[in-house]
């Protein structure tokens, strides 16, 4: 018997480029007022930072641009928004819900 090759775990960069993945929806659920990730099976229901940060995975802005882009709405530390930013789109990648 064979053992399959274990699967590599993508990291995010900051040339990294997040989108949903095709089974993914993420929408605004009118019936629970909040925005919620919808994956066969699993709902998530991020919240307001994590929100904001997800509108701009549009498929087209790498992280780095996503972070500029935060940073200048919020006018907050480059370096700390950063953090936050790979750390939703790490936990995000590894979940299978969206990809680099």
């Amino acid at each position: 018997m064979s053992q399959a090759e274990p699967k590599q775990r993508k990291l995010v960069s900051g040339a990294s480029v997040p989108r949903f993945a095709a089974h993914v929806t993420f929408r605004f659920d009118a019936a629970r007022d909040k925005w919620i990730v919808l994956a066969p099976e699993r709902l998530f229901m991020p919240d307001e930072q994590a929100v904001a940060i997800l509108k701009l995975a549009d498929g087209s802005r790498s992280v780095d641009a996503i972070v500029d882009a935060l940073a200048a709405v919020y006018s907050a530390d480059r370096g700390e928004i950063a953090g936050d930013v790979i750390d939703i789109f790490q936990d995000m990648a590894d979940k299978g819900v969206m990809t680099l």
